[in-house]
Order: C-alpha cells, then structure tokens, then sequence
C-alpha cells in the first residue's frame, strides 16, 4: 500500500513549459517499460496523467497549472489542482467526492516540502474483490489470479517473504484457485509451503483434492517422510472435520507399498482402519504384495483377512497372489477354497496358480488332489510344464508309487521333455531303494547314455543296495566304475562294500577296498574294526587273526573291547595259544581284566580235561593279573604262607569286592570257584567260598525258615559244585538247629530244578536220605529228617566230605551241561583303540 506519494518539481516545471510534449514523452517511456499497464497509447498529456493517476491508486480530472508568485517557488510550478477524487474500493461509493483517506506530498529536488493533501485509499489486498481500471471496477478472473499466485510461488519459493506476498494479493482467493496452483506448481516445497498458507485462512475449507496433488508430487519426489508427516496431519484434519479422505488414504498406500516402505505403510493402513475409513481393493493387494515380497506370508495372511471382514471384493490379482502364496505355506485347504471360489466367480486360473497347487499338494502327500488338479489344468488348455511333470514325478516316486510315477514319465517324454539330470537320478535311486534294482540299473544305463554323469550319491545307492542283497559281482562291477570315472566314494559306500566283502568272507579283496580306502583320506580303523567284528560274530576265529594281522602290518588300530571280543571267541573255539597273545596286549594296553572275564577263563579250566591245555589256561590266568587270581591260589597254600586261617582268607577278599558295581561278577565267580574247588577236592576250602559268599547275601533267597511249618534250599541258581556245596553246608545248619535247639519243621524241601536234581538225589541217596525226588524238588517230614540226622554217617557225611561218586558225577554234568554256570558279560564301554604294533 503507498502510504506517501513524491512528485519532484522538475516534473512538474517540464509540465509547465510544455505539457503534451512531456506527458507524452513521459509516458512513451512509460509504456515502453510497462507494456501490461494499458495497450493504447494516450493522445494527450491529461488523457495520460489521468492514466498514470488510476495506475497509481488516485484519479485526476483534467486541471488548471500554474505558478505561484511566491520567489521561493519561482522555479517550482505548482500544480492548483481542483481535484476529483474517487474510492478505489467500493465500498464508498461509485463517484463524487469520497472521503480522504491518505496524506499526499509534493517534493522539489532538494526534498522539500511543496505540497501536501489528502488522498483516497488504493485497493486493500485480502479485502478487495477487483481491481480498479480507470475508474472502473473490474473483478478479477479466476485465470489471472491463479497465474498471479503461481507467480508468487515460483518466485518467492517458500518461508516468510512468500507468505508476505501472498498476504499483498490484490485478490481474495479461494480453494479453486489453491488447487489450481498446486496443479501448476511442479516443485513439492513449494506446494506445502502454498497449502500451508491457505490453511490458515479464514477462506479455507478442507479438499481432498489439494491432498491427493501434494502426495502425488511427494511420490515423484521420492519423499516418503514427507507423506508420512502430511499423512498424519492429513488424519487429524479428517477427526477434526469429520471428513474421511478416501482417495487420499489409498493412495498413500499404494505410494508406500510400491516403495517398500514396510512398517510406514503398514502403520497408515491400521491408521485408516482405526478412523473406519474405506480401503478399496487395490490397496489391498499392492500391501499384500508388499509382504508377501518381504518374505512375511502369514503378515499378509492377515491383510487378506482384514480384506474379507469388510466385505472388500477379490479381483484376478488378488486371487494370484493369495492362492500360490496360500499354497507354499502350507496353508493347502484355504488355498483350495480360494481356488474354488475364484472359479465360481467365472475367474479363469493361470498356469502360475495350477503350477503352485499342483506342486504344493503333491509335497504335502495329497496326490488324489494334485492329480485332479492337474487333470482340471488340461482341461482348461493349459500345457504341463517340465518342472510341473518333475514335480509329481517326485511326489508319486517319494511316496512310493513308482507305477504312476512311470506313467508320468513316460507322458513327459511324449509331451517332448528331456528328463534331466535331477529326474534320472531320483527315478534311479528310488528303484534301487525299493529294491526294483533291474528298473534302477536299465535308467542308470540310459542316464549314462543321454550324457549325464551320475553322481557319487547314485553310484552309493546302486552299490550299496547291491550289497545288501549280496550280489559282490554287481557292487563290485559299480565300484570299479565309479573310481575309472573319478569319482570318490563315500564313507557309507566303503563301509557297506567292506560289509559285504566280509560277510562272503573275501578277506583279500577286502583288504585291498580297505588299503584304497586309506589313500582315499578317510580313517579307516572303525572301518577294519566292523570287518573284524563280522568275522568274530560269525566265528571265523582264523579269518579274524588273520584280518588282525593285516591290520597290524599296515598300522591300522583297533579297539580293546575287539580285542576281548576276538579272545573270548579263541577261548571258546580252543585256540589257547592264540588267545594268550591277545589277553597281553589287552593288559598291556592298560585295559583292566574285569572279574567276569577272569572268571570266564576260570569256566575254561573247569571244563578242560586235557592237560596240556590245563597248562595253558593257567598261564592265561596268572597273564589276567587280577586279584581273584591270587586269591584263588592262596586258597591252595598252606596256612604258614597265608598267615591267616582260610575263613579269614576268603572273608578279607570277598571283602574288598564292590558288590554295588560287581554283584553279578561276584555271584558268578563264586559259582565257578566252588565248581573249581570241588573237582581238586577242596571241600572244607569250599565251604568256606560258600559260607562267606551266603554272609554277603550274594545269594540271600537260597535259603529261607518259616518256623516250625517248612525249611527249604533253592540251588536252582548255582553251578553243580556251588550246589552240592550249599546242600552239604545247608543240611548241616538245618541238623544244629534240630539237634541242639529242638526245633523242627514239618517238611524240608531242596528246591533243586530237573538239571541238578539228578545230582543232588544221587548224591543223598549214597547216604539213604529220606528225601522223595518229585519234578524239580527233593522233599522229606521234618520228623524223619531228626532221624536221619541222628546217624553217624550222616555226621560224618556233613562235616568231612562228599563222596567220590558224586565227584565222578558232577564232572560229566559239568561237561554235558556247560550252561550250569551262567556266565555275564561286561557292560563296561569299549577301551581306546591300541596300536597295531603294540599287537
């Protein structure tokens, strides 16, 4: 607004002098530099000050010039203006005089004062709805005010001068002139910085199309904080206002999705949803792209969910999407359901949907469902693809199906697929692991002959089915192939060709697989150690020294509880003289001789009968190094090398036995032991084992009083020299209790079972027992057992000794019934594996 209006008294002197000619000099200048002011040059100088008077927010009539007689504005023509003022605004009045509004000076050059007045008020920017052209009012199109604000915009940019400028519009604006602008405005700036500015005047009303425009120019600039702020503020406007933008909200989505702009878009959509604003479909599918692009399909699973409960239609695209991602999921019924929607709602599936069901199904083992859908995709004139074919080929051959498997493949080949390298190698192995190993072997030949190499994994499963059905010819023809072409067989290769070449007891040819083996790199001492195993299960004691042999010359080692394995099978076979070079290296590999090994051996020498090997089990023996051993030939000594009474002997070390750890071990030693003592004739030695072994309830249900009703002895569990030893022991106790206490059972029962009852009877009858001989026990009154213990034979026959006979007679029992003694084997884990040099 111009508050003072200057005009110099040079002008106003040239005006004097010759007023048209300057007027229109003046003004020709005028124009020339301002041509948008007028487009017709005035004729005159009062038709020209006229002009220049509206231009410049006052009119002048035409009027008188002249100068003042004062000498101080002799050389200042004044102007002795009868002036008639208009109001620019119109809300004054149209003519007459008006009200005087602005004070008006006149200067000369040096800045003086030459006049001053009253003006009227130009037009109020913000306030005025026209401008003024003369003196006429004229409204102010929509087109040139909308270029007037572009104008601005494109000038001042943004920040506090261009809202300066604004504010100075000759025009009031309106949201059409806003959105008009946005439309022209290119720059995403300046664009917030107008819309900003609108909204805080009191002329603004909310648009949505001023949103959907600015978030448009953000998209284009890549902006993505900038929609999310102007989002937010987007949405409080809309509580405020009660208005729901629509097309504003989807678009910011779509922006989002298309962005991958993960949780900003995902945010905005619960925003939307929170405010009960509509999203339409293909908001929909661009976030359930996004996540399903994000590797999040149960996140997209949900949006899909959301889509349903508010009714929002499926297109084509969202079915696309929604089935194959269903499907790869594992989500295989709902999937379906879509899948039998879309058809019911005339949608015709792609390839890509029957392709993900097809493969989808037939993973999940549902082949009658892939099998149909595949039937329905040729109906709709769809062409299987090779990797559609592959798919249920390896569905039907993985779940055992090998017949449909085969018409598939047969299908694929008239279709005019060439299997690949995939395919012939499932089609092999899986017949060769059925056990169609002809089927395995004629593709094997073809797959050679189209040129495929086949890998080490289909060589080992050739080979080693062939193995297992034991064809060595075969396995052994494959394994040659397979190392002329380079290939390096698996561990799992050796070990079932060693296996094989084993149990056909081919001891040569293993050596050699095993030596290729080596050089192979892999560690073959488990393997040498499986074939030495097999030989020894087997019994072939020769082929294990042997093998064991071979291993030690070529320094492979084994491991100890082999090594006892292969010693306890020469003991059993009788190959002393072998086995005694074994038991040293298992003591000397700091392997420790466990009760129950020397007790075996002890087992041995019971039952021998030639002394030759009498002399070499007794070397085996002191080679145990085990206490039980001196023990054993402590018992022989006399009391002077003891030092000690043979009861306290055994007592000391059945003493020092873990019965927690070696119970069993204990109880089997002792019955070897008595077996032992009584064919040398140590019975009172025995008798001792016995009482001492029953006082350490190694036996604690052998004998059992029940009062005055019934005395019994169970020897069912006892070796034959264990059993008459208890008898003898036992009917001895039975006697002191009778004679010296008086107290007497009406029946005693030696429950004795039918492998030891032959003994025990024959052995009591040699005294004329009273004892009746059932099944498997020996029974007699109480009353008729005082009796017969009141014999001096009887004494004699319990406290001295047992006759002959029956020595004779548990020697052959011994012999024909080796069973007698049980024997248990260790369960201590195997020992680290020794050298072979060290066997």
């Amino acid at each position: 607004m111009i508050r003072c209006r200057k005009v110099s008294p040079r002008i106003l002197h040239s005006l004097t002098k010759n007023p048209s000619s300057i007027c229109v000099s003046s003004f020709d200048s005028f124009y020339s530099k301002s041509p948008n002011l007028s487009t017709t040059k005035p004729d005159g100088c009062f038709k020209s000050f006229r002009f220049f008077s509206s231009a410049m927010g006052f009119y002048l009539t035409p009027c008188e010039l002249s100068v003042p007689k004062d000498p101080s504005f002799a050389r200042s023509p004044v102007i002795n203006a009868k002036f008639r003022r208009n109001y620019s605004s119109g809300r004054n009045g149209d003519g007459g005089a008006g009200e005087w509004t602005e004070e008006i000076e006149y200067l000369d050059e040096s800045g003086s004062v030459i006049y001053s007045g009253k003006g009227i008020r130009s037009v109020e920017p913000g306030l005025d709805d026209h401008v003024m052209v003369g003196g006429l009012k004229k409204p102010f199109l929509n087109a040139s005010a909308v270029a007037k604000i572009v104008e601005v915009v494109k000038r001042w940019k943004w920040g506090p001068e261009l809202e300066t400028q604004l504010d100075k519009l000759q025009f009031v604006p309106n949201m059409t002139h806003i959105i008009q602008a946005l439309k022209l405005t290119k720059d995403s700036d300046t664009s917030l910085s107008l819309f900003q500015w609108a909204k805080r005047q009191s002329w603004y009303s909310p648009s949505e199309d001023c949103y959907v425009m600015l978030f448009d120019e953000l998209n284009r600039n890549r902006d993505f904080d900038g929609i999310q702020s102007l989002f937010d503020e987007m949405v409080r406007d809309s509580t405020n206002n009660g208005i729901c933008s629509f097309s504003a909200y989807n678009h910011v989505i779509q922006y989002l999705a298309k962005a991958e702009k993960l949780e900003v878009s995902f945010y905005c959509f619960k925003k939307i949803q929170d405010s009960g604003c509509k999203i339409d479909t293909l908001t929909y599918n661009s976030l359930i792209t996004l996540f399903l692009n994000k590797g999040l399909p149960y996140k997209a699973f949900e949006i899909y969910g959301s889509m349903e409960a508010v009714g929002c239609l499926l297109d084509m695209s969202t079915y696309g999407l929604m089935i194959p991602s269903l499907a790869k999921s594992g989500r295989l019924d709902a999937a379906f359901k879509l899948f039998q929607e879309m058809k019911e709602r005339n949608f015709r599936p792609d390839f890509n949907i029957f392709s993900s069901l097809v493969d989808s199904m037939g993973k999940a083992g549902r082949l009658d469902t892939s099998m149909k859908v595949y039937m329905e995709m040729q109906g709709y004139g769809l062409r299987p693809s090779a990797t559609m074919y592959v798919s249920l080929i390896e569905s039907y051959a993985k779940a055992g199906k090998l017949d449909t498997a085969f018409r598939l493949w047969d299908e694929m080949k008239k279709a005019g697929f060439r299997p690949n390298f995939g395919l012939y190698t499932m089609i092999v192995e899986s017949h060769a692991k059925s056990g169609k190993l002809d089927i395995a072997m004629s593709a094997f030949t073809d797959m050679e002959k189209a040129g495929f190499l086949p890998t080490p994994s289909t060589y080992s499963c050739l080979l080693e089915m062939h193995a297992a059905t034991g064809q060595v010819d075969s396995a052994m023809k494959l394994y040659n192939s397979m190392m002329n072409a380079g290939l390096r067989p698996g561990l799992s290769t050796y070990t079932a060709l060693l296996t094989l070449l084993a149990n056909k007891k081919l001891v040569d040819v293993a050596a050699k697989v095993l030596l290729e083996m080596k050089a192979m790199g892999f560690s073959v001492d488990v393997n040498a150690s499986d074939v030495l195993m097999v030989y020894i299960k087997d019994g072939s004691v020769d082929l294990a020294l042997r093998w064991l042999r071979f291993m030690g010359s070529s320094g492979i080692r084994t491991n100890n509880f082999i090594i006892r394995q292969l010693f306890e099978s020469c003991m059993k076979n009788g190959l002393y003289e072998s086995a005694k070079p074994l038991l040293e290296t298992y003591v000397n590999s700091a392997a420790k001789v466990d009760l129950i090994l020397y007790t075996s051996i002890l087992a041995h020498l019971v039952r021998c009968q030639e002394e030759e090997n009498e002399k070499h089990l007794m070397s085996i023996l002191s080679a145990t190094k085990h206490k039980a051993h001196g023990f054993m030939c402590g018992l022989f000594t006399g009391p002077e090398q003891r030092k000690q009474p043979v009861l306290t002997f055994v007592r000391e070390f059945f003493q020092g036995i873990d019965y927690e750890l070696e119970e069993g071990a204990a109880r089997f030693y002792v019955n070897v032991l008595l077996n032992y003592l009584v064919l040398m004739g140590q019975i009172n030695r025995a008798r001792c084992v016995w009482k001492v072994a029953y006082e350490n309830k190694l036996f604690p249900k052998a004998i059992v009083f029940d009062q005055h009703i019934a005395w019994s002895l169970d020897v069912r569990n006892l070796s034959v020299g264990a059993a008459l030893i208890a008898v003898v022991h036992t009917l001895h106790r039975f006697r002191k209790r009778m004679l010296y206490y008086g107290v007497v059972p009406r029946r005693i029962k030696l429950v004795t079972g039918p492998t030891l009852k032959i003994v025990v009877a024959q052995m009591l009858s040699s005294v004329e027992s009273p004892f009746e001989v059932s099944k498997v026990v020996l029974r007699a009154p109480g009353d008729s057992v005082m009796e017969w213990f009141k014999k001096p034979i009887v004494q004699q026959f319990l406290l001295n000794d047992i006759p002959s006979r029956s020595d004779i007679l548990m020697h052959k029992l011994n012999t024909l019934f080796p069973s007698s003694a049980p024997e248990i084997r260790s369960l201590l884990p195997p020992k680290p594996l020794i050298s072979g040099r060290a066997m």
